[in-house]
């Protein structure tokens, strides 16, 4: 095998193997058994549904307790954001505003002052090029 051949890398290796189709398949039916065994056991005459019941709606409560909380914190930053952003971009903006004036101003200057007078020179020299031209062909021709 050469070096190129070696530094190559097999396309092989970094192929996905289809285990974790396996491994989802299995979780999947695991949860269903889980499921399957935690409806059977609520079924049962003796299972005590109605404490099991009062913890769970305890624990919503919680959780949406906990949810609203971090809604309101969210709320907040986000406010504390817009305000960021609101007094950090109209400096910005004006700083833009006075750049693009002054960019333009330039322009305008190197354009009227400098532009201007180079295509002019740039004119004359070809225009006396072509007279020059015209001259020296018809010198040639007597």
């Amino acid at each position: 095998m050469t070096k190129e051949q070696q530094a190559l890398p097999n396309p092989d290796a970094n192929a996905p193997s289809g285990r974790w189709k396996w491994y989802a398949f299995a979780a999947l039916v695991a949860l269903m058994l889980l499921c399957g065994g935690v409806t059977w056991w609520l079924m049962l005459p003796t299972t005590p549904t109605a404490r099991i019941r009062d913890i769970v709606i305890i624990f919503l409560a919680l959780v949406g307790f906990l949810t609203s909380i971090a809604l309101v914190v969210l709320l907040a930053q986000l406010a504390v954001l817009i305000h960021m952003l609101h007094e950090e971009l109209k400096p910005i903006l004006h700083s833009t505003q006075e750049t693009v004036s002054t960019v333009q101003g330039t322009v305008n200057f190197v354009s009227k002052h400098v532009a201007e007078p180079v295509i002019k020179v740039s004119k004359y020299v070809a225009m006396a090029r072509a007279v020059a031209a015209v001259l020296r062909s018809r010198s040639r021709r007597r």
